[in-house]
Protein backbone atom coordinates (compact mmCIF):
# COMPACT_ATOMS: atom_id res chain seq x y z
CA UNK A 1 0.00 0.00 0.00
CA UNK A 2 2.91 2.80 0.69
CA UNK A 3 4.80 1.30 -2.29
CA UNK A 4 1.26 2.44 -4.02
CA UNK A 5 1.08 5.69 -2.58
CA UNK A 6 4.77 6.65 -3.35
CA UNK A 7 3.91 6.11 -6.83
CA UNK A 8 0.44 7.18 -6.87
CA UNK A 9 0.60 10.68 -5.12
CA UNK A 10 3.39 12.34 -7.22
CA UNK A 11 1.66 11.80 -10.09
CA UNK A 12 -1.27 12.78 -8.79
CA UNK A 13 0.40 15.75 -7.97
CA UNK A 14 2.26 16.22 -11.28
CA UNK A 15 -0.94 16.08 -13.32
CA UNK A 16 -3.16 18.87 -10.87
CA UNK A 17 0.07 21.21 -11.97
CA UNK A 18 -0.39 20.57 -15.18
CA UNK A 19 -4.09 21.36 -14.70
CA UNK A 20 -3.27 24.54 -12.75
CA UNK A 21 -0.65 25.55 -15.77
CA UNK A 22 -3.66 25.20 -18.13
CA UNK A 23 -5.93 26.91 -16.69
CA UNK A 24 -3.63 30.18 -15.70
CA UNK A 25 -2.73 29.56 -19.49
CA UNK A 26 -6.51 30.28 -20.61
CA UNK A 27 -7.37 33.24 -18.24
CA UNK A 28 -4.09 34.55 -19.43
CA UNK A 29 -5.45 34.02 -23.27
CA UNK A 30 -8.96 35.70 -22.47
CA UNK A 31 -7.19 39.04 -20.61
CA UNK A 32 -5.11 39.62 -24.68
CA UNK A 33 -5.93 41.15 -27.23
CA UNK A 34 -5.46 38.44 -29.96
CA UNK A 35 -5.71 39.01 -33.35
CA UNK A 36 -9.39 37.96 -35.11
CA UNK A 37 -10.20 34.82 -36.79
CA UNK A 38 -11.09 31.23 -35.80
CA UNK A 39 -9.46 28.58 -33.93
CA UNK A 40 -12.13 25.69 -35.27
CA UNK A 41 -12.40 22.46 -32.89
CA UNK A 42 -9.78 20.98 -30.97
CA UNK A 43 -6.65 19.82 -31.93
CA UNK A 44 -7.54 19.63 -35.88
CA UNK A 45 -8.54 23.54 -36.12
CA UNK A 46 -8.79 24.33 -39.47
CA UNK A 47 -5.95 21.92 -41.27
CA UNK A 48 -8.57 20.33 -42.97
CA UNK A 49 -10.37 23.80 -44.49
CA UNK A 50 -6.68 24.19 -45.46
CA UNK A 51 -5.33 21.00 -47.09
CA UNK A 52 -8.62 21.02 -49.16
CA UNK A 53 -7.41 24.64 -50.40
CA UNK A 54 -4.60 23.05 -51.22
CA UNK A 55 -6.02 20.25 -53.11
CA UNK A 56 -8.28 22.38 -55.25
CA UNK A 57 -4.87 24.71 -55.65
CA UNK A 58 -6.65 27.48 -54.05
CA UNK A 59 -4.23 28.66 -51.03
CA UNK A 60 -5.03 31.72 -51.87
CA UNK A 61 -8.52 31.76 -51.05
CA UNK A 62 -8.03 30.11 -47.65
CA UNK A 63 -5.87 33.32 -47.00
CA UNK A 64 -7.40 35.95 -49.08
CA UNK A 65 -11.18 35.14 -47.35
CA UNK A 66 -9.48 35.33 -43.60
CA UNK A 67 -8.26 38.55 -44.38
CA UNK A 68 -11.60 40.62 -45.76
CA UNK A 69 -13.26 38.72 -42.50
CA UNK A 70 -10.81 39.48 -39.88
CA UNK A 71 -8.16 41.89 -40.60
CA UNK A 72 -5.81 42.46 -44.00
CA UNK A 73 -3.03 42.66 -41.29
CA UNK A 74 -2.81 39.44 -39.38
CA UNK A 75 -5.59 36.97 -38.33
CA UNK A 76 -5.58 33.59 -36.27
CA UNK A 77 -6.21 30.45 -36.90
CA UNK A 78 -5.72 26.62 -36.07
CA UNK A 79 -3.21 24.36 -37.91
CA UNK A 80 -1.78 20.94 -37.39
CA UNK A 81 -2.80 21.41 -33.57
CA UNK A 82 -1.17 24.94 -33.03
CA UNK A 83 -2.68 28.07 -32.52
CA UNK A 84 -1.09 30.34 -35.43
CA UNK A 85 -1.10 33.74 -36.14
CA UNK A 86 -1.16 34.45 -39.98
CA UNK A 87 1.27 38.01 -41.09
CA UNK A 88 0.01 39.34 -43.56
CA UNK A 89 1.28 42.25 -46.18
CA UNK A 90 4.94 43.47 -46.56
CA UNK A 91 4.81 45.16 -43.22
CA UNK A 92 3.71 41.19 -41.79
CA UNK A 93 6.47 40.06 -44.21
CA UNK A 94 9.45 42.22 -42.74
CA UNK A 95 8.73 41.88 -39.39
CA UNK A 96 9.16 38.18 -39.43
CA UNK A 97 12.29 38.54 -41.49
CA UNK A 98 13.61 41.15 -39.08
CA UNK A 99 13.01 39.47 -36.16
CA UNK A 100 14.49 36.00 -36.43
CA UNK A 101 16.18 35.12 -32.82
CA UNK A 102 14.66 38.38 -31.61
CA UNK A 103 10.99 37.63 -31.39
CA UNK A 104 10.51 34.28 -33.39
CA UNK A 105 12.38 31.41 -34.54
CA UNK A 106 12.27 29.32 -37.25
CA UNK A 107 9.30 26.58 -36.55
CA UNK A 108 7.74 23.62 -38.46
CA UNK A 109 5.15 21.18 -38.16
CA UNK A 110 6.13 18.00 -36.34
CA UNK A 111 6.03 15.81 -39.33
CA UNK A 112 9.11 17.81 -41.14
CA UNK A 113 10.96 18.28 -37.61
CA UNK A 114 10.72 14.34 -37.69
CA UNK A 115 11.58 13.57 -41.46
CA UNK A 116 14.70 16.42 -41.61
CA UNK A 117 15.85 15.76 -38.02
CA UNK A 118 19.65 17.55 -37.06
CA UNK A 119 19.07 19.59 -41.07
CA UNK A 120 19.71 23.18 -41.14
CA UNK A 121 15.66 23.72 -41.86
CA UNK A 122 14.74 22.70 -38.15
CA UNK A 123 18.29 24.40 -36.66
CA UNK A 124 17.63 27.67 -34.43
CA UNK A 125 19.84 30.86 -33.35
CA UNK A 126 23.75 30.47 -33.64
CA UNK A 127 24.15 27.09 -34.68
CA UNK A 128 21.55 27.54 -37.59
CA UNK A 129 24.00 30.55 -38.31
CA UNK A 130 27.16 28.35 -38.42
CA UNK A 131 25.38 25.67 -40.50
CA UNK A 132 23.68 27.70 -43.17
CA UNK A 133 27.37 29.35 -43.62
CA UNK A 134 29.32 26.10 -44.36
CA UNK A 135 26.30 25.03 -47.24
CA UNK A 136 26.24 29.10 -48.46
CA UNK A 137 30.33 28.34 -49.00
CA UNK A 138 28.99 25.69 -51.45
CA UNK A 139 25.89 26.79 -52.83
CA UNK A 140 26.85 30.55 -53.59
CA UNK A 141 27.38 32.08 -57.17
CA UNK A 142 31.14 31.94 -56.99
CA UNK A 143 31.41 28.14 -56.55
CA UNK A 144 28.35 27.02 -58.93
CA UNK A 145 29.75 29.14 -61.39
CA UNK A 146 32.10 26.39 -61.58
CA UNK A 147 29.66 23.63 -62.43
CA UNK A 148 27.56 25.32 -64.87
CA UNK A 149 28.52 24.04 -67.87
CA UNK A 150 28.13 20.20 -66.32
CA UNK A 151 24.58 21.72 -65.35
CA UNK A 152 24.14 22.58 -69.36
CA UNK A 153 25.66 19.12 -70.23
CA UNK A 154 23.37 17.18 -68.19
CA UNK A 155 19.97 19.51 -69.59
CA UNK A 156 21.21 18.65 -72.64
CA UNK A 157 21.75 14.57 -72.35
CA UNK A 158 18.02 15.15 -70.56
CA UNK A 159 16.26 16.49 -73.82
CA UNK A 160 18.05 14.16 -75.70
CA UNK A 161 17.13 11.05 -73.67
CA UNK A 162 13.36 12.16 -72.86
CA UNK A 163 12.07 14.78 -75.11
CA UNK A 164 13.70 14.30 -78.49
CA UNK A 165 11.51 12.50 -80.85
CA UNK A 166 8.64 12.67 -79.18
CA UNK A 167 5.20 14.07 -79.90
CA UNK A 168 3.90 14.11 -76.39
CA UNK A 169 5.42 14.17 -72.86
CA UNK A 170 3.71 14.72 -69.29
CA UNK A 171 5.86 17.68 -68.12
CA UNK A 172 6.05 17.24 -64.48
CA UNK A 173 7.21 13.59 -64.14
CA UNK A 174 9.87 14.09 -67.08
CA UNK A 175 11.26 17.05 -65.54
CA UNK A 176 11.32 15.76 -62.33
CA UNK A 177 14.19 13.42 -64.01
CA UNK A 178 16.03 16.04 -65.21
CA UNK A 179 15.94 18.30 -61.16
CA UNK A 180 16.94 15.46 -59.37
CA UNK A 181 19.89 14.28 -61.70
CA UNK A 182 21.27 17.69 -61.51
CA UNK A 183 20.53 17.58 -57.24
CA UNK A 184 22.68 13.86 -57.59
CA UNK A 185 25.34 15.05 -59.53
CA UNK A 186 25.92 18.23 -57.71
CA UNK A 187 25.51 17.17 -54.12
CA UNK A 188 26.69 13.68 -54.67
CA UNK A 189 28.50 12.54 -58.25
CA UNK A 190 25.58 10.48 -58.66
CA UNK A 191 25.26 10.09 -62.28
CA UNK A 192 24.30 6.31 -63.15
CA UNK A 193 20.65 6.74 -64.38
CA UNK A 194 19.55 3.51 -62.40
CA UNK A 195 20.91 4.55 -58.91
CA UNK A 196 19.29 8.13 -60.18
CA UNK A 197 16.19 6.17 -60.99
CA UNK A 198 15.83 3.96 -57.47
CA UNK A 199 16.59 6.98 -55.24
CA UNK A 200 13.84 9.34 -56.92
CA UNK A 201 11.49 6.53 -56.50
CA UNK A 202 12.09 7.03 -52.42
CA UNK A 203 11.34 10.97 -52.58
CA UNK A 204 8.14 10.60 -54.02
CA UNK A 205 6.65 9.03 -51.01
CA UNK A 206 8.79 11.44 -48.85
CA UNK A 207 7.08 14.29 -50.35
CA UNK A 208 3.82 13.59 -50.13
CA UNK A 209 4.38 13.22 -46.38
CA UNK A 210 6.76 16.23 -45.52
CA UNK A 211 4.04 18.33 -44.15
CA UNK A 212 0.36 17.07 -42.51
CA UNK A 213 -0.09 15.25 -39.33
CA UNK A 214 2.85 13.22 -38.24
CA UNK A 215 0.71 10.05 -37.48
CA UNK A 216 3.26 7.30 -38.02
CA UNK A 217 0.80 4.32 -38.15
CA UNK A 218 1.12 1.85 -41.22
CA UNK A 219 -0.79 2.84 -44.44
CA UNK A 220 -0.39 6.71 -43.99
CA UNK A 221 1.32 9.09 -45.44
CA UNK A 222 3.59 10.15 -42.95
CA UNK A 223 4.43 6.62 -42.12
CA UNK A 224 5.60 5.92 -46.00
CA UNK A 225 7.70 9.08 -45.86
CA UNK A 226 9.17 7.93 -42.95
CA UNK A 227 9.88 4.92 -44.02
CA UNK A 228 11.11 6.66 -47.53
CA UNK A 229 13.45 8.90 -45.50
CA UNK A 230 15.15 5.98 -43.98
CA UNK A 231 16.14 4.45 -47.35
CA UNK A 232 17.33 7.61 -48.32
CA UNK A 233 19.42 7.85 -45.64
CA UNK A 234 21.05 4.38 -46.27
CA UNK A 235 21.77 5.17 -49.85
CA UNK A 236 23.47 8.64 -49.10
CA UNK A 237 25.30 6.72 -45.93
CA UNK A 238 26.89 4.33 -48.47
CA UNK A 239 28.01 6.51 -50.91
CA UNK A 240 29.64 8.22 -48.10
CA UNK A 241 31.29 6.00 -46.52
CA UNK A 242 33.21 4.83 -49.81
CA UNK A 243 33.61 8.77 -50.37
CA UNK A 244 35.72 8.97 -46.97
CA UNK A 245 38.14 6.47 -47.98
CA UNK A 246 38.27 7.87 -51.50
CA UNK A 247 39.44 11.52 -50.09
CA UNK A 248 41.89 9.76 -47.86
CA UNK A 249 43.13 8.32 -51.05
CA UNK A 250 43.06 11.28 -52.70
CA UNK A 251 40.94 9.67 -55.50
CA UNK A 252 38.57 11.97 -54.96
CA UNK A 253 38.51 16.04 -54.66
CA UNK A 254 37.39 18.33 -51.46
CA UNK A 255 35.69 20.50 -53.98
CA UNK A 256 33.81 17.28 -56.34
CA UNK A 257 30.39 17.96 -55.19
CA UNK A 258 28.27 18.62 -51.79
CA UNK A 259 29.42 15.82 -50.06
CA UNK A 260 33.19 16.17 -50.08
CA UNK A 261 32.95 20.00 -49.48
CA UNK A 262 31.08 19.02 -45.86
CA UNK A 263 32.96 15.71 -45.62
CA UNK A 264 36.55 18.33 -46.07
CA UNK A 265 35.50 21.14 -44.81
CA UNK A 266 35.04 22.47 -40.46
CA UNK A 267 32.83 25.27 -40.09
CA UNK A 268 33.54 28.68 -38.71
CA UNK A 269 34.15 27.23 -35.28
CA UNK A 270 36.58 24.41 -36.59
CA UNK A 271 33.74 22.06 -35.90
CA UNK A 272 32.95 19.16 -39.02
CA UNK A 273 29.49 18.08 -39.58
CA UNK A 274 29.16 14.75 -37.81
CA UNK A 275 27.79 11.29 -40.17
CA UNK A 276 23.99 11.90 -38.93
CA UNK A 277 24.29 16.11 -39.53
CA UNK A 278 26.07 15.71 -43.60
CA UNK A 279 23.51 12.85 -44.13
CA UNK A 280 20.50 14.88 -43.07
CA UNK A 281 21.60 18.19 -44.83
CA UNK A 282 21.71 16.25 -48.02
CA UNK A 283 18.82 14.82 -47.61
CA UNK A 284 16.95 17.87 -47.49
CA UNK A 285 19.15 19.54 -50.45
CA UNK A 286 18.31 16.92 -52.62
CA UNK A 287 14.71 17.14 -51.72
CA UNK A 288 14.75 20.73 -51.97
CA UNK A 289 16.95 21.56 -54.52
CA UNK A 290 14.92 19.11 -57.08
CA UNK A 291 11.39 19.13 -56.17
CA UNK A 292 10.73 23.12 -56.05
CA UNK A 293 12.71 23.39 -59.11
CA UNK A 294 10.52 20.90 -61.17
CA UNK A 295 7.30 22.57 -60.05
CA UNK A 296 8.28 25.99 -61.28
CA UNK A 297 9.71 24.67 -64.40
CA UNK A 298 6.31 22.62 -65.24
CA UNK A 299 4.49 26.15 -64.45
CA UNK A 300 7.20 28.05 -67.33
CA UNK A 301 6.21 24.91 -69.35
CA UNK A 302 3.01 25.83 -69.08
CA UNK A 303 3.00 29.77 -69.18
CA UNK A 304 5.14 29.60 -72.17
CA UNK A 305 2.53 27.59 -73.88
CA UNK A 306 0.19 29.74 -73.35
CA UNK A 307 1.59 33.01 -74.04
CA UNK A 308 3.73 32.53 -77.69
CA UNK A 309 4.53 36.60 -77.24
CA UNK A 310 6.10 35.18 -74.02
CA UNK A 311 8.04 32.40 -75.53
CA UNK A 312 9.12 34.32 -78.84
CA UNK A 313 10.75 36.47 -76.70
CA UNK A 314 12.75 33.81 -74.27
CA UNK A 315 13.49 32.34 -77.50
CA UNK A 316 14.78 35.41 -79.58
CA UNK A 317 17.17 36.06 -76.06
CA UNK A 318 18.61 32.52 -75.60
CA UNK A 319 19.28 32.60 -79.91
CA UNK A 320 21.44 35.47 -79.17
CA UNK A 321 23.43 33.70 -76.71
CA UNK A 322 23.86 30.81 -78.97
CA UNK A 323 24.34 33.12 -82.04
CA UNK A 324 27.89 34.28 -80.31
CA UNK A 325 29.17 30.79 -79.04
CA UNK A 326 31.31 28.04 -81.14
CA UNK A 327 29.23 24.59 -82.15
CA UNK A 328 29.03 22.92 -79.08
CA UNK A 329 29.94 25.53 -76.76
CA UNK A 330 28.32 24.65 -73.34
CA UNK A 331 27.27 27.67 -71.20
CA UNK A 332 29.74 30.13 -69.12
CA UNK A 333 28.58 32.38 -66.60
CA UNK A 334 28.71 35.61 -68.45
CA UNK A 335 25.50 33.64 -70.85
CA UNK A 336 23.55 33.76 -67.41
CA UNK A 337 23.75 37.18 -67.22
CA UNK A 338 22.67 38.04 -70.43
CA UNK A 339 19.30 36.42 -69.54
CA UNK A 340 17.23 38.79 -68.11
CA UNK A 341 14.29 38.89 -69.81
CA UNK A 342 14.27 34.70 -69.45
CA UNK A 343 14.78 35.66 -65.85
CA UNK A 344 11.92 38.35 -65.39
CA UNK A 345 9.76 35.21 -66.65
CA UNK A 346 10.66 32.81 -64.06
CA UNK A 347 10.18 35.29 -61.85
CA UNK A 348 6.85 36.61 -63.13
CA UNK A 349 5.98 32.28 -62.65
CA UNK A 350 7.14 32.42 -59.12
CA UNK A 351 5.02 35.31 -58.55
CA UNK A 352 1.62 34.27 -59.57
CA UNK A 353 2.26 30.13 -58.44
CA UNK A 354 4.54 30.07 -56.16
CA UNK A 355 5.62 26.56 -55.49
CA UNK A 356 5.77 27.08 -51.65
CA UNK A 357 2.77 28.67 -50.63
CA UNK A 358 4.77 30.24 -47.30
CA UNK A 359 6.69 29.21 -43.69
CA UNK A 360 6.68 29.12 -40.38
CA UNK A 361 7.74 30.28 -37.21
CA UNK A 362 7.46 30.57 -33.45
CA UNK A 363 7.19 33.33 -31.08
CA UNK A 364 9.80 32.99 -28.66
CA UNK A 365 8.87 35.70 -26.09
CA UNK A 366 5.45 37.54 -25.80
CA UNK A 367 5.23 41.07 -28.62
CA UNK A 368 2.43 42.84 -29.71
CA UNK A 369 2.15 43.55 -33.49
CA UNK A 370 -0.37 46.13 -34.59
CA UNK A 371 -2.54 46.41 -32.15
CA UNK A 372 -2.78 42.79 -30.91
CA UNK A 373 -1.04 40.21 -28.26
CA UNK A 374 0.91 37.87 -29.72
CA UNK A 375 1.73 34.59 -26.61
CA UNK A 376 5.13 32.93 -26.81
CA UNK A 377 5.01 29.90 -27.91
CA UNK A 378 2.20 30.68 -30.43
CA UNK A 379 3.07 29.60 -34.02
CA UNK A 380 3.35 32.24 -36.83
CA UNK A 381 2.76 31.55 -40.41
CA UNK A 382 3.80 34.25 -43.69
CA UNK A 383 2.14 33.36 -47.06
CA UNK A 384 3.16 34.69 -50.67
CA UNK A 385 -0.42 35.19 -51.49
CA UNK A 386 -0.86 38.06 -49.01
CA UNK A 387 1.81 40.10 -51.13
CA UNK A 388 1.98 38.41 -54.33
CA UNK A 389 -1.83 38.90 -55.33
CA UNK A 390 -2.25 42.21 -53.99
CA UNK A 391 -3.40 45.26 -56.48
CA UNK A 392 -2.06 47.58 -54.66
CA UNK A 393 1.40 45.88 -55.04
CA UNK A 394 0.60 45.03 -58.45
CA UNK A 395 -1.34 46.12 -60.95
CA UNK A 396 -3.79 43.58 -62.51
CA UNK A 397 -2.20 40.98 -60.09
CA UNK A 398 -3.83 38.03 -62.23
CA UNK A 399 -2.41 39.22 -65.67
CA UNK A 400 1.02 37.62 -66.15
CA UNK A 401 3.58 40.75 -66.95
CA UNK A 402 7.45 40.38 -67.05
CA UNK A 403 8.49 43.97 -67.20
CA UNK A 404 7.23 43.80 -63.42
CA UNK A 405 10.78 43.05 -62.69
CA UNK A 406 12.76 45.51 -64.59
CA UNK A 407 14.21 48.57 -63.35
CA UNK A 408 14.02 48.64 -59.13
CA UNK A 409 11.20 46.16 -59.55
CA UNK A 410 8.78 45.14 -56.96
CA UNK A 411 8.21 47.01 -53.63
CA UNK A 412 10.48 45.48 -50.65
CA UNK A 413 8.75 42.38 -48.77
CA UNK A 414 6.21 41.99 -51.37
CA UNK A 415 7.92 39.39 -53.70
CA UNK A 416 9.03 36.42 -51.83
CA UNK A 417 9.28 33.33 -53.23
CA UNK A 418 12.26 32.03 -51.29
CA UNK A 419 11.13 33.61 -48.17
CA UNK A 420 13.35 36.60 -46.68
CA UNK A 421 16.11 37.95 -43.80
CA UNK A 422 18.21 35.17 -42.21
CA UNK A 423 15.88 32.32 -43.36
CA UNK A 424 16.10 32.90 -47.37
CA UNK A 425 16.09 30.30 -49.25
CA UNK A 426 19.61 29.04 -49.53
CA UNK A 427 19.58 27.38 -52.56
CA UNK A 428 18.28 30.65 -54.40
CA UNK A 429 21.47 30.77 -56.93
CA UNK A 430 21.40 26.82 -57.36
CA UNK A 431 17.22 27.69 -58.65
CA UNK A 432 18.36 30.08 -60.86
CA UNK A 433 20.68 28.32 -62.73
CA UNK A 434 19.06 25.48 -62.54
CA UNK A 435 15.72 26.94 -63.93
CA UNK A 436 17.44 29.11 -66.81
CA UNK A 437 20.07 26.31 -68.06
CA UNK A 438 16.53 24.44 -68.88
CA UNK A 439 14.74 27.07 -70.59
CA UNK A 440 17.49 27.52 -72.78
CA UNK A 441 17.85 23.99 -74.11
CA UNK A 442 14.05 23.54 -74.63
CA UNK A 443 12.89 26.75 -76.23
CA UNK A 444 15.96 26.23 -78.49
CA UNK A 445 14.88 22.69 -79.70
CA UNK A 446 10.95 23.10 -79.16
CA UNK A 447 8.06 25.04 -79.41
CA UNK A 448 4.64 23.19 -77.70
CA UNK A 449 1.19 23.15 -77.33
CA UNK A 450 -1.01 22.53 -73.63
CA UNK A 451 -3.29 19.51 -74.44
CA UNK A 452 -4.96 20.93 -71.72
CA UNK A 453 -4.46 24.68 -71.87
CA UNK A 454 -7.06 25.00 -68.48
CA UNK A 455 -5.22 22.26 -66.28
CA UNK A 456 -5.35 23.55 -62.59
CA UNK A 457 -2.25 23.22 -60.40
CA UNK A 458 -2.47 22.13 -56.82
CA UNK A 459 -0.32 21.80 -53.55
CA UNK A 460 0.51 18.15 -52.51
CA UNK A 461 2.40 19.93 -50.72
CA UNK A 462 4.37 21.44 -53.63
CA UNK A 463 2.50 22.72 -56.60
CA UNK A 464 2.01 20.41 -59.02
CA UNK A 465 -0.74 19.95 -61.92
CA UNK A 466 -3.08 17.84 -61.48
CA UNK A 467 -2.69 15.40 -64.49
CA UNK A 468 1.18 16.19 -65.03
CA UNK A 469 0.80 18.59 -67.68
CA UNK A 470 0.85 16.59 -71.02
CA UNK A 471 1.72 18.85 -74.36
CA UNK A 472 2.19 18.12 -78.01
CA UNK A 473 6.06 19.19 -78.86
CA UNK A 474 6.58 20.89 -82.30
CA UNK A 475 10.58 19.93 -83.18
CA UNK A 476 12.52 23.82 -83.67
CA UNK A 477 14.58 24.91 -86.61
CA UNK A 478 17.43 25.80 -84.62
CA UNK A 479 19.62 22.57 -83.71
CA UNK A 480 22.75 24.23 -82.53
Amino acid sequence: MEVTKLIVLPAVLALFVLFLHFIKRIIKLRKLNLPKGTLGFPFVGESFEFLKANLEGKQIRFIQERMKKYDSKVFKTSLFGENIAVFCGPAGNKFLFSNENKNVQVWWPSSVKKLLRLSLVNKVGDEAKVTRRLLMSFLNPETLRNYLPNMDRIAQHHINTHWKGKEQVVVYPIIQLYTFELACCLFLSMEDPIDVSNLSSYFEEFLKGIIGFSINFPGTRFHKAMKAADEIRKEIKMIMKKRKVDLDEKKASPTQDLLSHLLATPDTSGRFLNEVEIIDNILLLLFAGHDTSRSVLSLVMKYLGNLPQVYEQVLKEQLEISQGKEAGELLQWEDIQKMKYSWNVASEVLRLSPPVGGAFRDAIKDFTYADYNIPSGWKLHWNTHTTHMDPTLFSNPEKFDASRFEGEGPTPYSYVPFGGGPRMCLGQEFARLEILVFMHNIVKRFKWDLVNPDEKFKYDPMLEPENGLPIQLQPSQYTW
